[in-house]
């Protein structure tokens, strides 16, 4: 109690006060480690660390999934799920990349080919990941037929995984947010020293934190029924990136493109139609129990 006092205290003091100083960026160096002159960068350290999180909160999951007496997803072994997330995590980077160089970039792109192929340079796009993971997921279970089966699955920790990649954005000191005088406001290097909203924390938790947090607790909860899950995951997606967008400082390339609003906003507004449809849908389609047996 004395904590949260204390921490109430604090809140209450920054908001009194008439001026804020913004807070300096950290300066992360980018590179975590060398290793025989190959770079390390802590971006790829965070996609190992969001892709190794998911999967073994997946485990545990599937794990306490498979000791109640009957569960839809009791034939699928976390064996079955590691390998298909390995191959969608692949599908991802490529739908990624190519989303960016699609959606953000493209001029740039036509004209510097090559440049598509430095990935370790930077830009990637989730909605062209998105895309990547279920056209990978649905080549994996075409033959099984349990697509939305295996897509809750991997939907419930997903968002682990964003939380981790919008902090290894953090650390890069990218995709900074608008120009603020809130209290929590960082000057970034690349973003001019402008006090500016730390629009990739936001990110961390609210696509991320939150987001995990509300699909664990209604797979926990309840036996969903397939598709419930990855629609609350595509449309709490999209209504978190369209919110973040107002405090995201839009692509330099590409600004405003449909009046006020975003290319990130643009994008996610199918995801939340396509979300809410699978929400809506869900309810008709049947949950086919059957008696689990967990592998390893």
């Amino acid at each position: 109690m004395k904590i949260l006092i204390s921490i109430l205290l604090i809140f209450a003091a920054l908001f009194s006060t008439a001026s804020y100083a913004a807070i300096p960026f950290p300066q992360i160096n980018p590179t975590a480690f060398t290793v025989f002159g190959f770079n390390v960068q802590w971006y790829g350290i965070c996609y190992l660390i969001g892709l190794g999180g998911a999967l073994l909160f997946n485990y545990l999951l599937l794990k306490r999934d498979h000791r109640t007496s009957k569960t839809y997803n009791a034939h699928i072994s976390a064996g079955r799920f590691t390998d298909i997330a390995v191959n969608c995590f692949l599908g991802a980077i490529i739908g990624g990349r190519l989303g960016y160089v699609l959606f953000y970039d493209l001029q740039a792109y036509l004209a510097d080919p090559i440049q598509i192929f430095m990935i370790h340079k930077g830009g990637m796009s989730f909605h062209g990941g998105f895309l990547g993971v279920l056209a990978t997921l649905w080549l994996q279970t075409r033959k099984t037929k349990d697509f939305w089966t295996v897509a809750d699955l991997g939907a419930t920790v997903i968002p682990f995984a964003l939380c981790v990649g919008r902090i290894g954005n953090f650390i890069n000191g990218e995709l900074w947010g608008r120009p603020t005088d809130v209290p929590w406001a960082m000057e970034f290097p690349s973003g001019g020293y402008i006090p500016r909203h730390p629009s990739q924390l936001y990110e961390a938790a609210l696509e991320g934190l939150v987001l995990f947090i509300i699909l664990v607790s209604v797979r926990w909860k309840q036996i969903p029924r397939p598709g419930l899950l990855s629609g609350l995951f595509v449309m709490g997606y999209g209504i978190s990136r369209f919110i973040i967008e107002f405090f995201r400082n839009p692509d330099a390339q590409l600004g405003y493109v449909l009046g006020p609003f975003t290319q990130g906003q643009v994008l996610s507004t199918p995801m939340i139609l396509f979300g809410l449809w699978l929400v809506l849908s869900s309810k008709h389609r049947k949950v086919n129990p059957v008696t689990p047996q967990f592998e390893n």
